[in-house]
């Protein structure tokens, strides 16, 4: 039996890590990544410079906080299957929910703030460059969930599997910030990922010039 103490403690922390996640984006947002400091974060939450490195190591990870809770959702889905589902038809029908609910990790969705939240993601290198790590971490998670003992295969697997997310995601999110509604590319949306998971379960199929 957990310790309610310790469990009223965890909700503690987790809303911190929140709280001082939303104060950081909103400055970004304003004045942008870069000219913003850590102190000046710390000070808009209430916390000292050192509790607020305490809580996130960078000052990348109070943007790509947001993300923690999907950097093992494949994983998670892939564990959580029914019985008789195969591991990439779950992430496929998971995939596919996720367009039907416009997602923000699936990329389209033409909610404002998430158009900004993006904007800001993308247009800042060293947010790109701290991505890559949180995308390493999934690749690694699904790997174990696919295998526990994450032989080469189970690996491959799991990084062709995360490459297409992101590269779903990437397209439905450029159309997006082209000004194309999520209607319009719902469609289109659909159709690149049934394509996308068919050729991971086919094998890929590369047309001769």
């Amino acid at each position: 039996m957990s310790d309610g103490k310790g469990g009223l403690r965890e909700r503690k922390k987790q809303l911190t890590y929140q709280a001082v996640s939303e104060a950081a984006i909103s400055m970004f947002l304003e004045r942008g990544f870069d000219k913003v400091s850590v102190a000046e974060v710390a000070a808009a939450a209430d916390i000292s410079k050192p509790t607020l490195f305490r809580y996130f190591p960078a000052k990348e990870d109070l943007v790509l906080h947001r993300f923690a809770d999907h950097e093992d959702e494949a994983a998670r889905v892939v564990t959580g299957r029914p019985d008789g589902v195969s591991p990439l038809d779950a992430l496929r029908l998971h995939f596919l929910e996720g367009l039907e609910r416009h997602d923000p990790v699936t990329g389209l969705c033409d909610n404002p703030h998430v158009l900004a939240f993006h904007r800001l993601l993308y247009g800042t290198p060293s947010l790109v460059a701290r991505l890559y790590a949180y995308q390493g971490r999934s690749e690694a998670a699904l790997a174990r969930a696919l295998d526990p003992g994450a032989p080469v295969a189970a690996r491959l697997a799991a990084g062709q599997i995360i490459a297409v997310l992101r590269i779903l995601a990437m397209e439905n999110w450029r159309r997006m910030d082209a000004g194309e509604s999520a209607a319009e590319v719902h469609g289109d949306a659909v159709a690149a990922a049934r394509l996308a998971f068919a050729q991971l379960a086919d094998g890929l199929v590369i047309a001769r010039p």
